[in-house]
């Protein structure tokens, strides 16, 4: 759908999602869970990558809901990483990007990439991120836990093109040296 055809409608009542990230070891081959629910529509969604960590899953999660959305919608994401809710409620991110994707003077904002998608990704919608805590029995987290996990022993699972396994915290962007090494 052409987004123009979009301006002035938003879908009635709340989409209420449910994300996890997984990665074993961390950094090693990654998950993404993610269910969506609008009334009585569900849809889940899952994919992985051979080599990234919990947090960029965690952030991908989020990005691949908010990206499935057709229509500008109010949205309450629910999450077991407080990397993703506080970065997102308390304003970090924004703060971040206006400081040129730096944390303080010294100090780099890791997954860039990610939070300009989310970031991008959130700016058509209502979004409340919400904590919950992880393994504690919400159903919808605990699936959307078990999602993450489907993908993580396969094999050829894709790259993922943003993860630096080289950038050090801190530092500008370093290029691979060795790409073919």
């Amino acid at each position: 759908m052409n987004r123009d055809n979009t301006k002035g409608y938003e879908a009635p009542g709340t989409v209420e999602i449910y994300t996890d990230g997984a990665c074993e070891p961390n950094p090693g081959a990654g998950g993404y869970g993610a269910i969506l629910i609008h009334g009585d529509i569900r849809k889940e969604l899952h994919g992985g990558f051979s080599l990234t960590t919990n947090n960029r899953m965690e952030l991908f999660a989020a990005i691949a809901a908010m990206e499935d959305l057709k229509v500008p919608c109010k949205v309450r994401l629910h999450s077991d990483s407080k990397y993703l809710v506080d970065a997102m409620s308390l304003g970090w991110v924004c703060r971040w990007e206006g400081k040129g994707w730096w944390r303080t003077k010294k100090e780099k904002a890791l997954n860039a990439d990610l939070w300009k998608r989310l970031l991008t990704a959130c700016n058509k919608h209502q979004v409340e991120f919400v904590w919950v805590k992880g393994h504690a029995g919400n159903p919808e987290n605990e699936r959307a836990d078990e999602l993450s996990t489907l993908l993580l022993k396969q094999p050829d699972l894709p790259a993922d093109e943003g993860y630096n396994p080289l950038q050090p915290r801190g530092l500008p962007d370093i290029p691979l040296l060795f790409p073919d090494a």
